[in-house]
């Protein structure tokens, strides 16, 4: 009997050379892999596809009738040509184009392709005088005149595969066939009381029904069967890790009643939002806890999540610790130092002239610092004088030693790998309390899912005095007009004392990958996408000085420029000394210069919905009203253009947030694929799933509640290692 750990070599009706195409195209390796690859869609026998709905590039299988056949010679040259046209039922045709050397080569062809015969075609859609077409598809008919017999397809409703070119979906679903005769029912890792409980069919049932289903309603039991089995294995790991950490022993930090904190809340010039003061309780609660926090921080651009931070920091220096924020970039970590020293004034410089009564100092650690500068840092560090260090990823290395590493601080967390959390973290003697913060709004299915072990904290509100930022989308192409209108709008904001940022998508110089700044979410084959090179900030800002910013003081800031120069331009903009910076997204995260009002973001269309969001919120952080300009190329048509009036339309982060959702992958959202297919989600939707995701982890709780190791439920233990493998959980962990 096979089984699900048997390799596809191995397997009945597989064999070394189909097991070679299937680990190739997908990389299948036993026979779960291959019973895990579930139908991409089912055609109902005698129902057609949509021809209409066909988009020219893409791979496609579908099911049609022949309306006409024919063969003929070529005048000129020899060779030949046979042709079919075939159609939908409904006034849609494709043309299928067979070419060959002699008549006789593609003649035979009629005998299969008969006019009203019905098959399975599949290939590339292109265009050739206006008419879609597929060029030598491959075929299977559904009536028993190909070479595949119907007996392939003997229930009413036919599997479509995820395929590729060179591994058609009959040829996956044929393999399919003979290893479901063969397979031995597997154990089924849900419990009856379970499965009677949610209305879930038992695993053997469902995996043989989702790739030869008897009717429509087994599709759907099959489906919501396996989505369980997913969101189940997601959540009983993150809550069985997330019950581990828990048991880990780590230092309480107890907030004194007299003490810097108190001090710097005393000083504040403003009064804290409801929720700055809700999520600084449950800070406060999670560091005087003999176990250590892990806890994100999620919040609109804006909403304070660095002034809770601070205030967190605070509470553990008071008690004797030491706290680190880890930021992605220099400019952020620079920005970072700047704005905590100019919150703590006399509180952040212990050891000065003006240095006040309790007070603490504030180290900066960089890659670009001098030696002189860096052995000053480095020796507060270790010494303990520094109670708040801010860093980039050379906290990281050895030779940074603290003496009391209590909390750590991680800003913009996507940006980290999971070696590098794990490096800071180990600089202390107990695990430090660990504080996550991310201005991404995150949609509560990912929260529970990507985040699954972490407490959730949310800032929703804005401070008061933030000022509303108007957003349009500069369709430069179609109204040069208006492009013109745009950087005369920025003088004017210029004019009235305030500054601005111009955003391009790469920095220029040179055509390294790394050059890129932001997510290229353009399709190279959507109507209306830009396909010109993205504009560089090395081109343009030349330009701008001496056009349309002529006489405009204009700085430039991108990533390859050394640290004290990025140092150098920021402190330059946060003064005054710049009108406009042209910059990447260096500034996506963290620069917080209050006077800024206005932004142009150039080939808009090449960035990501949560990029746009980030970046507009670097505007309108002062007193006066912001706005911000999306120019692009795309016309109205595309759906590049249809994301940016989205993101125009709305500064609600959490809804940006679920459209960045619905045009993504969710294998983008659930972090980097790992090794091999089984890690995959196949069918849980992060999207859709809501209640499913919800429901998985309330059972996953109660469940490990009584069994937290699974020792009575080694089927399921069993089921956790192969859905989630280990790589896979210990980022879903660290998150």
């Amino acid at each position: 009997m096979t089984t699900l750990d048997t390799p596809l070599a191995k397997a009945a009706g597989v064999g070394n050379t189909a097991g070679k195409a299937l680990n190739e195209a997908f990389g299948m390796r036993t026979v779960r892999d291959l019973v895990y690859h579930f139908p991409r869609r089912y055609a109902k026998r005698g129902e057609l596809t949509d021809i209409a709905s066909l988009v020219p590039g893409e791979e496609v299988t579908i099911v049609a009738q022949v309306k006409s056949a024919h063969a003929r010679e070529f005048q000129k040259g020899g060779g030949a040509l046979f042709e079919a046209v075939v159609g939908d039922g409904s006034g849609g045709e494709l043309k299928l184009t067979f070419f060959g050397k002699y008549l006789k080569k593609v003649d035979w062809r009629g005998r299969e392709l008969a006019r009203g015969a019905v098959g399975l075609f599949a290939g590339t859609v292109t265009e050739f005088k206006k008419r879609r077409q597929l060029t030598h598809p491959e075929y299977v008919m559904l009536d028993g005149r190909g070479a595949t017999t119907v007996e392939e397809f003997a229930g009413a409703l036919i599997p479509v595969y995820p395929a590729t070119k060179d591994l058609r979906s009959w040829k996956i679903a044929a393999c399919l066939r003979t290893v479901l005769e063969t397979l031995e029912d597997p154990p089924d890792p849900m419990t009856a009381s379970l499965r009677v409980a949610r209305g879930l069919i038992d695993l053997p049932t469902a995996l043989r029904e989702i790739h030869r289903p008897s009717s429509w309603e087994m599709v759907g039991a099959s489906r919501k069967r396996l989505k369980w089995d997913e969101a189940f294995a997601v959540q009983v790991s993150l809550v069985q890790r997330k019950m581990r950490s828990a048991a880990w022993p780590a230092v309480p930090r107890v907030r004194r009643g007299q003490g810097i904190l108190a001090d710097f809340d005393a000083a504040l010039p403003f009064t804290l939002t409801r929720g700055q003061v809700a999520v600084g309780q449950e800070i406060a609660a999670d560091l005087e806890t003999p176990h250590p926090m892990h806890r994100l921080l999620q919040g609109e651009v804006g909403s304070g999540k660095t002034l809770c931070a601070l205030r967190g920091m605070l509470q553990v220096v008071d008690a004797g610790g030491q706290t680190a924020i880890l930021a992605p970039t220099e400019v952020l970590a620079a920005q970072h130092y700047r704005s905590i020293r100019e919150l703590l004034g006399p509180m952040g410089r212990a050891g000065e002239l003006e240095g006040a009564e309790r007070a603490t100092q504030v180290a900066l650690v960089t890659g670009s610092q001098g030696a002189p500068a860096r052995r000053r840092a480095l020796a507060s560090v270790a010494s303990g004088e520094a109670g708040i260090v801010v860093g980039t990823h050379a906290l990281l290395y050895e030779g940074v030693d603290f003496a009391d590493l209590g909390l750590v601080v991680v800003d913009e967390q996507h940006r980290f790998g999971v070696e590098q959390r794990d490096a800071l973290r180990a600089k202390a003697e107990q695990p430090p309390h660990v504080l996550v913060m991310t201005a991404t709004p995150i949609p509560r299915t990912v929260a529970m899912t990507v985040f699954g072990d972490l407490e959730t904290s949310t800032l929703s509100e804005l401070p008061l005095g933030r000022s509303p930022i108007a957003s349009h989308v500069v369709p430069a192409a179609e109204k040069p007009a208006h492009l013109a209108r745009a950087w005369k709008r920025l003088r004017e904001e210029v004019e009235k004392g305030h500054q601005g940022y111009v955003v391009c998508p790469r920095i220029g110089g040179d055509a390294a990958p790394e050059d890129a700044a932001a997510e290229d979410t353009s399709s190279a084959g959507e109507a209306g996408s830009t396909r010109r090179p993205p504009i560089a900030v090395l081109d343009v800002a030349p330009l701008l000085m001496a056009g349309e910013l002529a006489g405009l003081r204009v700085g430039v800031l991108h990533g390859r420029l050394p640290g004290d120069e990025k140092d150098s331009v920021m402190r330059d903009f946060a003064v005054g000394r710049l009108d406009v910076i042209v910059a990447t997204t260096v500034i996506e995260v963290g620069v917080d210069v209050p006077n800024t009002t206005a932004m142009i973001v150039l080939d808009a269309d090449r960035f990501g919905v949560s990029q746009l969001h980030q970046l507009r919120g670097r505007v309108g952080r002062g007193s006066a009203p912001g706005i911000c300009l999306f120019v692009t190329e795309a016309n109205a048509a595309a759906s590049a253009r249809e994301r940016l009036e989205a993101v125009a339309s709305t500064q609600d982060g959490f809804q940006l947030a679920k459209l960045d959702l619905e045009q993504r992958r969710e294998g983008d959202v659930l972090g980097e694929a790992q090794s091999g297919s089984r890690s995959h989600l196949r069918l849980l939707s992060l999207l859709r799933d809501e209640d499913v995701i919800a429901e998985a982890r309330q059972e996953a709780i109660d469940l490990l509640d009584r069994d937290p190791e699974l020792v009575a439920h080694p089927a399921l233990a069993a089921a956790v290692a192969a859905l989630v493998d280990e790589e896979r959980a210990e980022f879903l962990e660290k998150g």
